[in-house]
């Protein structure tokens, strides 16, 4: 049976992606240019309560590509993968083609 994790609150559950260390052709990439802390976002939480009781919702929604932190998170392991869990405001951005 495969567990599913459902963020609270305001976080965000994020797979990271992690960058190809060689070409197609097998030439050997230096890590500093496959470094960019980046990752899909796999779930997110409902969103936080203001104090007058209104819902903010996360801004970001699952498929997102976002730019992580160097550190920071949760580390969570379900299965076999590893995942991130974030607040929402700890997110950098969101990376589009």
């Amino acid at each position: 049976m495969a567990k599913r994790l459902v963020p609270l609150l305001n976080r965000v559950l994020v797979e990271k992606i992690v960058p190809p260390s060689k070409t197609n052709a097998g030439i050997l990439l230096p890590e500093k240019s496959t470094k960019l802390n980046s990752g899909k976002v796999v779930a997110v939480g409902p969103g936080v309560h203001d104090r007058e009781g209104k819902l903010i919702p996360v801004s970001l929604k699952q498929g997102d590509t976002v730019l992580i932190p160097d550190y920071g998170g949760t580390e969570v392991k379900l299965g076999d993968k590893e995942y991130h869990l974030y607040r929402d405001e700890d997110i950098l951005g969101t990376l589009h083609d």
